[in-house]
């Protein structure tokens, strides 16, 4: 396997100004995969630090995540970060993706543990001969070769944990297991994640070290976000729904142009405010289209931010 620069590497050799990266999904089919690559050769041009390609729950997309990841180590400049996740696998399985990811020159793998197939905040089961947690995965992915390995944080706790110090201690537990860095699931309060970040530098100052990439997703649709907070188990923070609200309307259609406004100028806040805070990068949800987040970028004068 060709190595590739590790993510803290990339992040930290920004030249000064703050990097961002993006997330994609895969697509589900030929038109959705035919908008993806359209977004991917427009992030091209603005030169990411890097992108993540997401992974379906119970392993419902492993086939084409691996795919469209190793089209992007192989066809594109870009740096891609493979998702990896425990859930509906056994261990023999997930070695075998991480070879698969191996082979097509992909060292840059982002573990989680998962979510339950159908319900994503229903109960969640072990494979019978798979792994409980994300940090045995960690542990696995490293064991088998030079791997750059991240994980998951949560700046509102994740909601399966009885409260945030349990969260803080399981977060460093993965970090300690080999994890550089972790990208935070998307939040809309900044105070979130600065609390995050001081909870893991108090449990561990050496952990705390470690980057902690936060996740922004610039809002285009009032319906779709809060879908997305639904099945994450996060929340909106009730002034902003109640202001998204306002915006989308009564109507049988929501207000999509106020909605999106709104979204726009949140992120780019939260963005500014991440940069005043030293975050190391700014990462986007950007749903496999690239103006939304090209149009914050644009704000925050980022949109030609060079590796």
């Amino acid at each position: 396997m060709t190595q590739t620069p590790s993510i803290v590497d990339r992040i930290g050799s920004s030249g000064g100004r703050i990097p961002f990266s993006v997330e994609f999904s895969p697509p589900r089919d030929a038109d959705a995969e035919a908008r993806l690559w359209r977004a991917v050769r427009e992030f091209e041009q603005m030169q990411p630090a890097f992108v993540s390609m997401t992974y379906g729950a119970g392993g419902s997309t492993r086939d084409r995540t691996v795919r469209v990841t190793g089209a992007l180590a192989e066809e594109t400049t870009l740096l891609p970060v493979a998702h990896l996740t425990a859930v509906g696998h056994s261990v023999d399985e997930l070695r075998a993706m991480v070879g698969a990811y191996a082979d097509r020159g992909i060292s840059n793998i982002l573990v989680l543990r998962g979510d339950p197939p159908g319900d994503p905040l229903g109960e969640w089961v072990r494979h019978p001969e798979g792994v409980e947690y994300a940090e045995e995965l960690v542990r696995l992915v490293r064991d088998l070769g030079d791997f750059h390995v991240g994980v998951a944080s949560f700046p509102e706790g994740h909601f399966r944990a009885p409260d945030l110090d349990h969260d803080t201690r399981y977060l460093v537990s993965k970090l300690r297991a080999g994890a550089e860095y972790s990208i935070t699931q998307m939040f809309f309060d900044v105070e979130d994640y600065l609390r995050l970040r001081d909870r893991v530098s108090r449990y561990d100052v050496e952990q705390g070290a470690k980057p902690i990439i936060p996740e922004i997703m610039p809002i285009t649709s009032l319906r779709s976000v809060k879908r997305m907070v639904e099945l994450s188990g996060s929340q909106l923070p009730r002034e902003l729904s109640e202001r998204l609200d306002r915006a989308a309307g009564h109507g049988p259609e929501e207000n999509r142009a106020a909605v999106r406004e709104i979204g726009i100028e949140l992120a780019t806040e939260m963005s500014e405010r991440l940069i005043a805070e030293g975050a190391p990068c700014l990462h986007f949800i950007t749903l496999n289209f690239a103006r939304a987040t090209r149009e914050v970028l644009a704000r925050l004068g980022l949109a030609t931010s060079v590796r």
